[in-house]
């Protein structure tokens, strides 16, 4: 039965929620983990007649293995969602995790590249192929503030360099128009009448997406982030940077000049 419910709630999150494969596969980890201790601690069936003792502990459990509050919140919301799903579905009349409150979280000011640094960013990629498409992966990354997700799943018919904008498809399958800039749309307009074309000249399988990788194929969700982490390596720089360092950048940067707060959210 726990097998059964849980292949029915990720398939919920895939095709409902359209979440995104790293967030069904930190679920799955999640769901495994609190099994796996019910099982051991009051059987196999426990999770279908849960009670709050056995929720406290669980909870008492993850601190004693010096699971961070972060990881513990994500771990109940994930249990949360699990047994909304059930009582949804019919399954259980009530959400034993409904009440239980998550750790308060410390607040982490967000990372940011400084304009200096952003400009010696994007001057890193060379010239060749490869470096072409990362110009235009580095350029949207910051230009749009996109999440990666997004920018992987970009396609060719999204993309407007005469009017200048593309057409983002995000998380809730909600669409959104953003614009971007000449150097932006310069660098797309280059790199798809030369090296992606080049690039799809290696395979026969045709292919849609704006980035693609050295076999001519779709650029990964992974495969961005590893050539966001080159160039940040590229560039000696000391803090932290995700491509999500780059969402925040952009944002902040944009307020700092005088954008209007609405607008960029």
């Amino acid at each position: 039965m726990w097998e059964e419910q849980t292949a029915l709630f990720f398939r919920y999150l895939e095709i409902e929620k359209n979440a995104s494969v790293n967030t069904i596969s930190a679920y799955r980890q999640d769901l495994v983990l609190f099994f796996t201790f019910l099982q051991d601690k009051s059987g196999e069936h426990a999770w279908e007649r849960l009670t709050t003792l056995e929720i406290r502990a669980y909870l008492a459990y993850l601190h004693e293995q010096h699971f961070a509050r972060r990881s513990i919140a994500r771990r109940i919301s994930a249990l949360r969602s699990f047994y909304r799903f059930l009582v949804r579905e019919k399954r259980l009349a009530s959400n034993p995790f409904q009440d239980v409150r998550t750790p308060k979280l410390e607040k982490r000011l967000p990372q940011l590249l400084s304009l200096p640094q952003v400009t010696a960013l994007l001057s890193l990629p060379k010239g060749d192929d490869l470096g072409r498409r990362d110009a235009v992966t580095l350029e949207l990354l910051y230009g749009t503030g996109c999440r990666v997700s997004e920018l992987a799943g970009l396609t060719l018919e999204r993309v407007d360099t005469g009017n200048r904008f593309v057409l983002l498809y995000g998380k809730g399958s909600k669409e959104r128009i953003v614009p971007i800039g000449h150097p932006a749309a310069e660098l797309i307009d280059a790199y798809v009448r030369g090296a992606r074309r080049r690039l799809m000249g290696r395979t026969h399988k045709p292919c849609e997406n704006l980035l693609l990788n050295h076999r001519g194929g779709p650029l990964t969700d992974r495969s961005i982030r590893r050539i966001v982490d080159h160039y940040i390596q590229e560039l000696s720089c000391t803090q932290h940077v995700s491509p999500h360092t780059l969402r925040h950048t952009f944002a902040t940067h944009l307020l700092e000049h005088g954008a209007d707060l609405r607008a960029v959210q």
